[in-house]
């Protein structure tokens, strides 16, 4: 049987036990660890070592037993956890991601990193033993190849392994082919004694004595067999054994006092192939492009339904009574239809947050700081192609409000602040957006030392200038008023790219500061690329739509309002506050468009802090659409983000607000006298 079919499931399933591993590992109370939750990071190594051994991985197989060794005597009061097993457990951990990168590319791991980790795990194995020799350091269950084991069970002397104190289980597999038989019996082999075993063409039951339980059996047996292929039953304890014949069946009396257990549980940490079998009936793995052409077909059927519609509007509601109410039933099934299929993409933000425990305990101990993380929100969700691409800007602002946003303990003390620091990620959903918040309670940005540092680097701002375009500046490339370069951040080359980065994924980056108190830093973003809630508006004979979460109200604006500041440049009045004021007709070339701004409507739109106006000749709608690359299909477009298709067939471009605002930005600050 080729194997290599199932290495991307066993690869997929191994990162989720490893993430799980990393979790429990960080959450433990190293001076009363909770039983459950090493049993749990036991049954984690022990799933991916089966695995792995099944596969034929070796060094991940290696690193995996030595760690499972260290965890089962941890587990059960054997080995006393400490700060420093706890940092090798961890390095273990990333030791046995990189692993896995290496196979899933098709290559070996690197034997100095393999040979490192190793001695490092073996050194741990003697410390608990007091410095005892090297055997010692064996694992508590001993381990006999089934060759060997079938063998010295095939005399009739009794079987020299046989202790009243360790239990005895019957393991009955069904439905199994006798090459997944070869499989099974070696793993059972690698979780204790084989002392008898009895198979057929399609069958195979082994008994086993062992120190793991049922779900560890499960776990690792589901690698190569579904879990309703497996019956286990707990044998009495006899002391001794009576040999049994690998060829006959077990005694009668043995049979008979066989006691049923039911079938196990599985917790979240049990294997991960194991979990899959009990959850076969209500989730499935999918591809993701698999996913995303479904999205695209709904897409298009949308737009479909879109033109039906707007043609059938034209029609006598009398004497087409029954083919507009179709109509009006396919528009909201094809509603409902888009928002479930556009569920299947959205993850947790959980998938987020749950990497950053690791991070802040690293970064805590390197920089001498207490911080506790606290993260609100985990359950919200949001697309996956956006979720996959906010890891690292997150990561950046997490790094920052570490190293320059919360002090050192003493200096927390000295001002009245606990000396553990709080470092609060939260996400919230507000209207059609989702809103990540990284807050810290530290010491705030410093006004005068960011204005200083722009003066230093030739930025010109007024010194009257509000907070929020202060705060801004410090997203200016090379910005940076750390006192000292770290290897962690203060290098001024991250928040541009991390500001950058979210606007090219239609969001903005917002930021509030408290001298003393701390930093808030809102990253706001759509919920998907895919769909678009939009205002479709008119200049000459063209249509655009604008992002609604932009939008912030329209208005005719009339002449007393509108003020020239340069031959081209107007900025217009509103409620106190003047605004710069964009013509769309201008920026985009178009013919026959209105020229008198009193005749036209303005909407007044927000990108990265700054309100300005946007001139239209009119304003035709809010609806849904379907958003299409622009680049794929045709090139990239300066003010111009993407394009759809609107329901008479037409194409309408979609205005990149924030890279307007940028545009008009740079060419005023270009006419301001030096």
């Amino acid at each position: 049987m080729d194997i290599t079919q199932f290495y991307q499931t066993f690869f997929e399933e191994a990162d989720e036990l490893l993430a799980e591993m990393e979790q429990l590992l960080l959450g433990l109370d190293l001076k009363a660890p909770d039983s459950e939750d090493l049993n749990a990071i036991f049954r984690a190594a022990h799933s991916i070592k089966g695995g792995a051994a099944t596969f034929g991985f070796v060094a991940l197989t290696d690193t995996t037993h030595l760690l499972e060794n260290l965890l089962d005597r941890a587990r059960h009061g054997q080995l006393k956890l400490s700060i420093k097993i706890m940092d090798s457990f961890l390095e273990t951990k990333d030791v046995l991601q990189k692993q896995m990168n290496a196979y899933r590319a098709g290559a070996e791991p690197e034997p100095e990193m393999v040979a490192q980790i190793c001695a490092v795990l073996r050194q741990l194995a003697l410390e608990g033993d007091g410095g005892a020799n090297a055997s010692s350091a064996a694992p508590m269950v001993v381990k006999m190849p089934v060759a060997v084991a079938v063998e010295a069970l095939g005399t009739a002397s009794e079987p020299t392994l046989g202790t009243a104190t360790v239990p005895r289980l019957k393991v009955r597999f069904t439905k199994v082919s006798e090459s997944d038989q070869k499989l099974l019996r070696e793993e059972l082999a690698n979780l204790g004694v084989v002392l008898a075993q009895e198979q057929d063409t399609y069958s195979l039951t082994v008994w086993l004595e062992t120190a793991c339980d049922a779900d560890d059996i499960v776990a690792v047996s589901c690698f190569i067999v579904d879990a309703d292929q497996i019956e286990i039953t707990a044998a009495p304890v006899v002391a001794p054994l009576a040999a049994l014949d690998s060829s006959s069946p077990p005694p009668a009396e043995l049979a008979l006092a066989a006691i049923a257990v039911p079938a196990p549980q599985l917790s979240s940490s049990a294997a991960p192939a194991a979990a899959a079998g009990a959850k076969e009936s209500n989730s499935i793995r999918v591809d993701v492009e698999k996913v995303d052409q479904i999205i695209n077909l709904v897409g298009e059927l949308v737009i479909t339904q879109s033109m039906l519609t707007q043609t059938a509007s034209t029609l006598d509601p009398v004497l087409h009574e029954r083919l507009l109410s179709g109509m009006g039933h396919l528009e909201r099934n094809a509603r409902d239809l888009q928002e479930s299929v556009m569920s299947i993409r959205m993850m947790p933000m959980d998938y987020v947050f749950s990497r950053f425990p690791r991070l802040i305990r690293d970064l805590s101990a390197k920089l001498g700081k207490q911080v506790q993380l606290v993260t609100v929100g985990k359950e919200t969700e949001l697309d996956k192609s956006l979720i996959e691409r906010i890891i690292d800007p997150i990561t950046h602002l997490v790094r920052n409000s570490l190293d320059h946003g919360i002090e050192k303990p003493e200096q927390r003390v000295l001002v009245g602040k606990n000396p553990v620091g709080q470092l609060t990620l939260s996400a919230q959903h507000q209207g059609g957006s989702i809103v990540i918040e990284v807050k810290d309670d530290g010491g705030g940005l410093v006004r005068e030392k960011i204005l200083a540092k722009a003066n230093q680097q030739g930025i010109t701002i007024s010194e009257t200038a509000s907070d929020d375009e202060v705060w801004q500046l410090i997203f200016a490339p090379g910005f940076s008023t750390a006192e000292a370069v770290t290897d962690i951040s203060g290098r001024g080359v991250g928040m541009d790219v991390v500001k950058r980065n979210i606007q090219e994924m239609g969001g903005h980056v917002e930021i509030a500061s408290w001298q003393g108190k701390g930093t808030n830093i809102r990253v706001v973003l759509p919920l998907t690329l895919a769909i678009l809630n939009g205002m479709s508006v008119k200049v000459g004979g063209e249509v655009y739509i604008l992002p609604l979460n932009y939008v912030i109200e329209s208005l005719q604006p009339l002449a007393k309002d509108l003020h020239a500041i340069t031959a081209d440049e107007q900025v217009m009045h509103v409620r106190g506050e003047y605004l710069a004021l964009v013509e769309l007709n201008k920026l985009f070339q178009v013919a026959d468009a209105v020229q008198d701004p009193t005749k036209g409507i303005v909407v007044i739109v927000q990108a990265e802090g700054t309100r300005f106006a946007l001139l239209v000749d009119q304003l035709v709608g809010q609806h849904q659409v379907v958003v299409k690359n622009l680049e794929t299909n045709y090139r990239k477009v300066s003010g111009i983000s993407a394009a759809t298709i609107l329901g008479d067939g037409n194409v309408a471009l979609i205005i990149d607000v924030a890279a307007i605002q940028r545009t008009n930005r740079e060419k005023l600050s270009q006419q301001r006298p030096s």
